[in-house]
């Protein structure tokens, strides 16, 4: 079960997870790679880490851009501590 993070646990796990910020209330990462194909090879890799923990980002992509968003519909569309251990895993996954 998902933990909802107070304000405080937001920022100091925000401390710790290079480039991510909270945008309209969720984890919010760009990442900017070579071209199309490297992109998504990512986008793969992020979608194998993910399902491992059963919890899914937002993507948006455009050619070698790929943007994520993280939230937990299961704590009322807010921040968890899901997101929060997806964000360190793609953070693992960055080349």
């Amino acid at each position: 079960m998902a933990h909802k993070l107070a304000e405080a646990e937001i920022q100091v796990a925000l401390g710790a997870l290079k480039g991510w910020s909270v945008v309209k209330g969720k984890l919010h990462r760009a990442f900017t790679f070579r071209d199309f194909v490297e992109a998504f090879g990512f986008m793969t890799r992020v979608a194998l880490e993910a399902n491992t923990i059963d919890h899914h980002p937002e993507f948006y992509n455009v050619w070698n851009k790929v943007v994520i968003d993280l939230v937990t519909h299961d704590v009322g569309n807010a921040i968890s501590d899901l997101d929060v251990a997806l964000a360190r895993k793609i953070d693992g996954l960055v080349t």
